[in-house]
């Protein structure tokens, strides 16, 4: 297929991109790297088959020649850039999905939408399937992220239910891996770059709120299975295995090696006590579920992390 990637230099989706183009499809990867980092698909430049372009999607873009698929990433995606964006990130959930869907309509191409579980808020419900509504408040300090997701929610499947467009919407949980920005805000990066440091690990509150973590490459398989069906959706993308903060913060130290501290601070206002995907949709229609488990996970990102900092490889695996 001939594929438009937005956000496509991100953490995300310059995996994704990278996933295409292994299986034979064209890549217009467009990003305005806001958030994105050109690095990220550097090695992609001398592709054939792909094609960087820097481009604002919150203004209307179109690419040569015929598309058969839109993957709608680009959006701030992490609670540092979303603090720091506000307005960008309403303007990338509204604006920026009309004009991707503007132009799967055009092209009479599948439109994939990749959400979040932030669509939850913090929930009533545990685990969360694809049919709650959610707990989300519209004026706290995630609200612009989570509603600007919320809208483009509704946008897409509008969409499909009047002018016809072949859209989904997968909501995406917890995803780490390698490309991670260090300094990104997520749990994960965070605490890898604190333990190779020696910093103390910062803990918001006691440690006890819970989340699922999916490795890059299994998130990536359940988006290339939403874009290549025809499902409306939603369709929950994660890994049902839950684990605390504290327990995740005790693996990283594990599988580092490292002798930090626990910092525990004041949990933020919004802060989801737990986050657990029901996956039995995506298991059901994409035939999808997560193989990389946390441990095996996080010893790839760090061996990443090492290298991108300038250490060297991972010691020998933890005794099972």
């Amino acid at each position: 297929m001939r594929v438009v990637v937005t956000g496509g230099s991100g953490f995300l989706g310059s995996h994704l991109c990278e996933a295409l183009l292994r299986r034979g499809d064209t890549v217009w990867c467009l990003d305005n790297h806001c958030t994105g980092e050109p690095v990220n698909v550097i090695h992609l430049l001398g592709h054939a088959r792909f094609n960087l372009v820097r481009a604002d999607v919150t203004h209307a873009f179109t690419v040569p020649g015929r598309v058969d698929a839109v993957a709608h990433l680009a959006s701030p995606a992490s609670p540092p850039d979303y603090d720091r964006l506000p307005l960008e990130t309403l303007t990338a959930g509204s604006h920026g999905t009309k004009n991707a869907l503007l132009l799967a309509r055009r092209q009479g191409a599948r439109f994939l939408l990749t959400s979040t579980s932030e669509v939850y808020g913090d929930p009533l419900v545990h685990p969360q399937p694809e049919g709650y509504w959610g707990n989300v408040n519209p004026v706290g300090p995630r609200s612009v992220y989570d509603e600007a997701k919320r809208y483009a929610e509704a946008l897409t499947i509008a969409h499909r239910r009047t002018l016809g467009v072949d859209a989904g919407i997968v909501r995406i949980f917890n995803t780490y891996g390698p490309r991670m920005r260090p300094h990104d805000g997520r749990v994960v990066s965070t605490f890898v770059r604190q333990a190779l440091a020696g910093a103390p690990l910062t803990i918001y509150g006691d440690g006890s709120q819970t989340r699922s973590f999916c490795y890059v490459d299994d998130l990536v398989r359940g988006l290339i299975a939403m874009l290549d069906s025809h499902h409306a959706g939603p369709v929950n993308l994660g890994n049902p295995a839950e684990c605390t903060v504290r327990e995740l913060a005790a693996l990283v130290l594990a599988v580092t090696g490292s002798a930090s501290r626990l910092d525990h601070r004041p949990l933020p206002v919004d802060d989801p006590a737990r986050r657990c995907p029901d996956i039995s949709r995506a298991h059901e229609l994409l035939r999808w579920a997560p193989e990389i488990d946390l441990e095996e996970g996080l010893r790839r990102t760090v061996d990443w992390f090492l290298k991108v900092l300038g250490g060297g490889r991972l010691r020998q695996p933890l005794a099972s």
